[in-house]
């Protein structure tokens, strides 16, 4: 999945399959790892009392004896009477890639006091933040005036092709033996020895984007082990993952020509285009303009990755129309820089999110071996989908190279899973909305949400009452929406709502919004 590479957001030696052997698995269950908890020293966490420590887990679980990794976990403990607490919440925010241990402040913003029931865990896993190892390849694989996505010449196809082949080389220089234990199917693992850890016999898990995939996962390997599981931006688990990125292609130019129509809708303000084909030109011809000349630091490849961030989200539209606006009619590119630069970090370890990314997305299946391929099937893709195509193309082209062998995706089956939540807007690009219907389709007693028309990714406990409430509703009770027999969502809500261009709706930013940069 493309993602921001400041947010980015698994190669085993063993098959997808294989599983740990019963002596293996018997023994990590007589004699679980502990973490020793202390105060948290970060931010957030540290704002709400959190709790943080690390759980030393195998970095190859078919040897639990061999060489150990530390995955970074925290916790806020649960504030309900003992008659009506749920036990544990871990929560992922997705990447793969995502850092997740500020993820254990969620629960208070769940309304209604929904979440007040569960301890909350956090996580980095493994490969991320502060966990170790921490995987980094190149801090400044993401700086400035790249080429341009579009291979148009052979000149900037063959630079490209340099750029990823340089980026693999440097991550299996770096990652050595960890590359090969970075799978989906191992954090699954990881997730159930912090299970073990915490001395409980079900968790909850709440996943954002990836991390519903992750939780698609442990419960199919492990169903009598789930109580409650919210999944928000449900990832199709059959379309692992090169098809997934295709399907994203297409997903992200229908979202940007509905961002293009909305600055059309308020040219008064931004005076860009009075109807989206009109602005959706000016963009392209802005992109054209900047591959012949970049304006500084900014070149056809940093524009279109400061254009995506309205492709994941309705937050930050009018950031993004303001910093257009001010290029076009003004040569002022410092807000463009500056959105740029919020998203693309360059200091030490920046890339963190993107190698691990890589690490877990070019290994969880093949990618194919053929450049032709890969060329024939994203050339046909841009010609109905060009905004977003080959910048995917080329973010995942490192996994043409790299280090590890790649497995065979995990068969999710949650015939045996208890009742779960998936939420998805109709027009969410990051995760298409296939494959929410997919997913549920595979987990029979699931109930699945839809935000009707909305184009935002992940976008649970942002104050969407609808969504919101049934979320705590059921982390609370167990209550869901009936299940329709159609195939189709089960319950239907007003996605989140576009913004009015200089509308008075400052406000000191919710929970939740300090937590978004994670979940893509």
């Amino acid at each position: 999945m493309r993602r921001f590479w400041a947010a980015a957001t698994a190669v085993a030696l063993c098959t997808v399959g294989a599983a740990v052997t019963g002596a293996q698995a018997e023994t990590a269950r007589r004699v679980p790892a502990s973490i020793a908890w202390g105060a948290c020293t970060e931010g957030t966490l540290k704002s709400h009392g959190a709790e943080c420590g690390y759980l030393s887990v195998p970095l190859d679980y078919a040897k639990p004896d061999g060489t150990k990794i530390e995955l970074a976990v925290s916790r806020i403990k649960s504030t309900a009477p003992a008659d009506k607490r749920q036990g544990v919440i871990l929560v992922n925010p997705g990447g793969p890639g995502g850092s997740g241990r500020a993820m254990a402040a969620l629960g208070q913003a769940v309304p209604k006091q929904g979440g007040a029931g569960y301890d909350w865990i956090g996580f980095d896993p493994r490969g991320v933040g502060a966990s170790k190892p921490k995987l980094t390849c190149d801090s400044k694989y993401a700086g400035y005036n790249r080429p341009a996505y579009v291979p148009s010449t052979p000149e900037i196809e063959k630079a490209w092709h340099a750029r990823t082949t340089a980026y693999a080389a440097a991550c299996a220089k770096s990652g050595g033996a960890l590359l090969d234990h970075m799978r989906s199917e191992d954090t699954v693992r990881d997730i159930d020895s912090i299970r073990q850890a915490l001395g409980v016999e079900k968790i909850s898990f709440y996943g954002f984007s990836y991390g519903t995939y992750l939780g698609q996962l442990y419960a199919s390997r492990n169903p009598e082990r789930v109580h409650r599981m919210v999944l928000d931006g449900v990832v199709d688990p059959g379309r692992v993952w090169y098809q997934s990125n295709l399907d994203q292609d297409v997903a992200f130019d229908k979202a940007i020509k509905i961002y293009f129509a909305w600055i059309a809708k308020y040219d008064s303000v931004y005076k860009l285009g009075r109807t989206a084909a009109a602005v959706e030109k000016l963009y392209y011809r802005q992109l054209e303009e900047l591959g012949k000349k970049p304006a500084g630091q900014i070149g056809p490849a940093e524009l279109t990755d400061v254009f995506l961030q309205p492709g994941y989200y309705v937050f930050g539209w009018e950031e993004t129309a303001r910093a257009f606006s001010a290029w076009v009619h003004d040569s002022d590119v410092s807000q463009l820089k500056r959105l740029y630069d919020a998203d693309h970090k360059q200091d030490e370890g920046a890339d963190n999110g993107y190698a691990v990314y890589l690490a877990v997305q070019c290994t969880d299946a093949p990618w194919p071996a053929s450049w032709k391929k890969w060329a024939r099937d994203n050339w046909r893709v841009h010609k109905r989908a060009p905004f977003e195509t080959w910048g995917n193309a080329w973010y995942n082209a490192p996994c043409r190279h790299w280090a590890g062998d790649a497995g065979k995706p995990v068969e999710v089956d949650g015939s045996k899973v208890p009742p779960l939540l998936m939420l998805s807007e109709t027009l969410d690009a990051a995760t298409p909305f296939t494959g929410a219907l997919e997913a549920r389709r595979r987990f029979p007693r699931s109930v699945l949400i839809e935000g009707i028309d909305g184009t935002t990714h992940a976008g649970s406990l942002f104050g969407n009452a609808c969504v919101d409430n049934t979320i705590a509703d059921y982390l609370a009770t167990g209550a869901l929406p009936g299940r329709v027999k159609a195939d189709r969502a089960d319950k239907q809500c007003e996605p989140i709502p576009k913004p009015t261009p200089l509308a008075a709706t400052a406000r000191k930013p919710d929970l939740r919004r300090l937590l978004q940069h994670n979940i893509k």
